[in-house]
């Protein structure tokens, strides 16, 4: 067997990818990585990722959450996702993106939004460069989906359904965030203001805890002003690694991909999973948490808020036009994959996966290319 059947054998299967591209700007030094996976249902919308140990294998799973979070919620865009090899806190930051945004004008059936690493100033640097991006500044006739908190809303309205099928209270529900940064302190936010009580929140310098609870507002000041949650006083301050031990009623991962594993998932102690980040628990994992009784809902179930968001952008609609969407679809789908899930016997992520690829497919169906 050559290279290149291996290769295609690895990364493809029946829905894509259609296209996966390195980049290489030797004068920059940029290296890149983009993945289209799949546009039957629409030109492909999927973040810009930044950071220094990026591989294909990561940006290509990415792009196929994508394709089934797009798809799960009923937007008219397919999948994607880019990577730059690169240190976010670069100082040579701007000129990356830039040049990114100048080897990417060719390909027009995929838009960039921000992803970790990324932004909508980053988003604005693309946009002046190719005139295609979304979650763009509010000058430019953005919906900042950071700056609103549009994923971590969704995240909270997930959890508004899934408890009542494990019978949990919201209202004084204990809640440990994994990576509280732009989706996990907007997590927080939206989820205390359904009474949960922040007991836990970690970032890559370690995890602060406090049984009797944190107060979210002077974490994120803290986050802000010195650059990690562990500077935060009222707290016990523990490793990164200490915060599956802590037990809690709602756990919400919100950062790098695979944190929760086959050889960590045992210590983890908790009801509930709203996955705020990609692919953050291996499928392995899932299946061992299911087997537990902890219910876990899929990422591009959970975590649609934000493409919601900068799909209702890129069609021009306004601010609470996404809120209205984010709320409808994100609570119709959990409880449609929830309903599958348990009248069917299925673990969460295959009834999720049933939806979202029989929607792939049925809008292959109607493109030539894919005959």
């Amino acid at each position: 067997m050559d290279i290149s059947q291996t290769i295609f054998e690895e990364y493809t299967d029946d829905l894509g990818p259609e296209k996966i591209i390195h980049i290489y700007e030797p004068v920059s030094k940029l290296r890149a990585i983009v993945v289209i996976d799949n546009i039957a249902a629409g030109p492909a919308i999927g973040g810009v990722r930044m950071a220094p140990d990026l591989t294909t294998t990561e940006i290509r799973r990415l792009a196929r959450a994508m394709t089934l979070k797009n798809a799960a919620a009923g937007l008219p865009h397919g999948g994607g996702k880019a990577g730059i090899i690169a240190d976010p806190k670069t100082e040579g930051k701007e000129r990356l993106i830039r040049t990114f945004a100048r080897a990417i004008e060719c390909l027009h059936d995929y838009t960039p939004g921000p992803d970790m690493g990324t932004d909508e100033c980053c988003m604005a640097y693309i946009f002046d460069e190719i005139k295609r991006a979304v979650g763009l500044p509010r000058v430019l006739g953005g919906i900042p989906l950071d700056e609103i908190g549009s994923t971590g809303f969704g995240v909270a309205e997930c959890a508004e359904i899934a408890k009542d099928y494990i019978n949990l209270d919201l209202n004084g529900a204990r809640l440990v965030i994994e990576g509280f940064g732009n989706v996990g302190k907007n997590a927080a936010r939206f989820l205390g203001e359904k009474g949960a009580r922040l007991v836990a929140a970690s970032d890559t310098s370690g995890t602060v805890y406090n049984k009797d609870g944190i107060d979210v507002p002077t974490l994120v000041q803290v986050k802000e002003e010195k650059g990690s949650v562990i500077y935060y006083e009222d707290a016990e301050r523990l490793t990164t690694e200490d915060l599956l031990k802590i037990s809690s009623d709602i756990f919400v991962p919100a950062a790098r991909p695979d944190v929760i594993d086959e050889r960590n998932v045992g210590t983890l102690d908790t009801k509930l999973i709203i996955q705020g980040a990609n692919i953050p628990i291996t499928i392995g994992a899932e299946k061992a948490l299911h087997k537990r009784g902890v219910l876990s809902v899929p990422d591009f179930i959970a975590n649609a808020g934000g493409v919601i968001t900068v799909a209702v952008e890129y069609r021009h609609g306004s601010e609470k036009e996404a809120f209205s969407e984010i709320k409808s679809k994100i609570r119709a789908n959990t409880k449609k994959v929830l309903d599958k899930t348990y009248s069917e016997g299925l673990y969460p992520r295959v009834a999720a996966d049933a939806i979202a690829k029989e929607r792939v497919r049925s809008a292959m169906r109607y493109r030539s290319r894919c005959m």
